[in-house]
């Protein structure tokens, strides 16, 4: 049996990416990704704010990429409602909303000292 070439784990890797842009949470986890990214070029962000908003961005998607991928095998399984696979499905969703809210807390804690310096210090100068 031949391995099929490594270029085609890609193709099916970037399949999955252009599906999951077909989704609405994943399209706002996208609108939330490009304002970090936007927010960390106007603040020049240090290069270790930067690897932690990245990986934020990262796992965040990552895993709601994931979410789908869970929520997709479980319809497939019964179109019925099912009070156990409900729970995979809610258990999923929660693994994303835990990130989310770990990664909302990075990002405030990232991005507030940056803010406060950039708009408030002339503020507490005038005083």
């Amino acid at each position: 049996m031949s391995k099929s070439p490594i270029y085609k784990s890609f193709v099916y890797a970037f399949k999955g990416i252009s599906f999951a842009f077909k989704e609405r949470n994943f399209k706002l986890h996208v609108l939330s990704m490009c304002l970090a990214i936007a927010a960390g070029f106007y603040f020049e962000l240090t290069k270790t704010d930067w690897c932690l908003v990245l990986l934020c961005i990262g796992g965040v998607m990552s895993l709601e990429v994931m979410n789908t991928a869970i929520e997709k095998t479980v319809d497939r399984i019964s179109l019925e409602r099912h009070p156990e696979l409900g729970k995979i499905k809610d258990l999923s969703a929660a693994a994303v909303l835990i990130f989310s809210l770990v990664a909302l807390v990075i990002g405030v804690l990232i991005f507030v000292p940056y803010v406060n310096e950039t708009f408030f210090e002339n503020v507490r100068h005038c005083h």
